[in-house]
């Protein structure tokens, strides 16, 4: 069964850093692209980043040059370092995998995942 564990959330001030886990089970990271996707109130849900097995990266504008995707196969996690927050990056943040073979649809759309973590809040405030 697999399985997405997201931790590392929480409440920090505007140009503030947090680092989110996301830790798998039941599957390797070898075999998948994982992505990490946010949804504010009253907001639909939207990618923020993703890793493929092969490493590949890749951001949305909003975030590009703030967050930094990484993969740690061995401890079968994914980090998402998150700095220079902004009160716009409240959300609740999920992470996502989906096997590395689907190609048919990109990597930041979140119809595209079939797995699911529950999420964890980060909120940017002063």
């Amino acid at each position: 069964q697999l399985q997405l564990v997201e931790s590392g959330g929480g409440l920090v001030q505007p140009g503030g850093s947090l680092r989110l886990s996301c830790v798998v089970s039941g599957f390797s990271l070898r075999y998948y692209t994982i992505g990490w996707f946010r949804q504010a109130p009253g907001k639909e849900r939207e990618g923020v980043s993703y890793i493929s097995n092969s490493g590949t990266t890749g951001y949305a504008d909003s975030v590009r040059g703030r967050f930094t995707i990484s993969r740690d196969n061995a401890k079968k996690a994914v980090y998402l370092q998150m700095n220079s927050l902004k009160s716009d990056d409240t959300a609740v943040y999920y992470c996502a995998a989906r096997p590395s073979t689907y190609q048919n649809v990109g990597e930041l759309v979140p119809r595209s995942y079939q797995n699911w973590g529950q999420g964890t809040q980060v909120t940017v405030s002063s």
